[in-house]
């Protein structure tokens, strides 16, 4: 899958796309995912989650997985149901009277055990205190994984039950406890500055400027025409793909997750307008009140499907909300009394 798939799997769901059918599109994805993941149970006897996985890794190198992710968010949202409520059914309360001190151990085990091991190999590659201090605290939790190696464990009599219950336990408080941990690390950050940074932007040197977060599709057309303008602007993506071919346009890029306090430290001072492409609302308005610290005169803008979005925006500071589909009216109107 790694020599054949990478490029089977996407020139088959390109010319299924071009068939223009997007019930077929979409079974295309179905039947490659399961297709894969089945595939690795029967020929190779890894667990059908772990298949699943390695599925998505290989459809993520076609150029429509963001299409195959929108058209697959429905059953995303069920499975999501699904996991959440199986975990609930798992977990024993009973266990945090029966096994208080194994409880704690765990606990201290995911986010202070792995969270200082992650810190001091970061460290060790030389990497920023910045850096190894926000990996560290991304770490200081467990996921989903960790209940299937666990699952996989009991069924074949490697660990004891207790086990599970203890890990499903410690990654419910860990969960719960990660933004504590992020929010802390972030004042320590803020109280300690580190001048050797490697990789931590510096402040963008532009008056005025544009500032653009999301280069997917949105940001795409977005960044295009601001540049034909003239625009100068500042780009913000977690997908450094999306920002290269930009970057080589001599446009000011910076990769990272947008609510990055450095990111946003070096981008915004001295802007005009900072435009929020994202479809996650709840990001974008998280975005909206940070970005409200760095100046009062700076103009945000924001884009909404419902209506409910568009009061959570505004809510958030952001100025202007476009909802794509009055926007697509607005445009087909203007067509159509120019044709008249």
């Amino acid at each position: 899958m790694v020599i054949g798939g990478r490029r089977l799997i996407p020139w088959l769901l390109a010319r299924t796309a071009a068939t223009g059918s997007r019930e077929l599109f979409t079974l295309a994805v179905l039947s490659c995912s399961l297709g894969i993941a089945f595939g690795a149970v029967k020929l190779f006897g890894v667990s059908f989650a772990l298949g699943a996985f390695f599925a998505g890794v290989v459809m993520n190198s076609s150029h429509l997985s963001h299409k195959a992710a929108n058209d697959t968010l429905p059953l995303q949202d069920a499975f999501a149901v699904l996991f959440f409520v199986s975990v609930g059914m798992l977990f024993d309360p009973v266990i945090l009277l029966r096994e208080p001190l194994a409880v704690l151990a765990t606990l201290f085990v995911i986010v202070i055990g792995k969270s200082v091991a992650a810190f001091a190999i970061v460290r060790l590659f030389g990497h920023s205190q910045r850096t190894a201090l926000t990996i560290s605290a991304s770490l200081a939790q467990v996921g989903e994984f960790s209940f299937i190696l666990m699952g996989l464990g009991v069924m074949l009599e490697l660990v004891p039950g207790v086990a599970r219950d203890l890990v499903l336990v410690g990654a419910c408080f860990s969960i719960v406890l990660n933004p504590l941990v992020f929010n802390q690390a972030e004042r320590w950050l803020r109280r300690h500055p580190d001048p050797r940074t490697d990789g931590s932007p510096h402040l963008c040197p532009l008056q005025g400027h544009v500032v653009v977060v999301g280069a997917d599709e949105i940001g795409q057309h977005l960044i295009r025409q601001l540049h034909e303008q003239g625009r100068e602007m500042v780009v913000i993506d977690t997908d450094e793909r999306l920002l290269a071919p930009w970057r080589a346009m001599g446009i000011t890029c910076l990769a990272g997750h947008p609510i990055q306090q450095d990111l946003l430290t070096a981008a915004l001072p001295n802007a005009s307008w900072l435009l929020i492409t994202l479809d996650d609302s709840l990001l974008a308005g998280e975005i909206a009140i940070r970005a409200q610290e760095y100046g009062a005169l700076m103009r945000i803008a924001a884009c909404a499907h419902q209506h409910e979005e568009v009061h959570h925006l505004r809510v958030r500071g952001v100025h202007q909300v476009v909802k794509s589909e009055e926007e697509a009216a607005r445009r087909l109107c203007h067509l159509a009394m120019e044709m008249a």
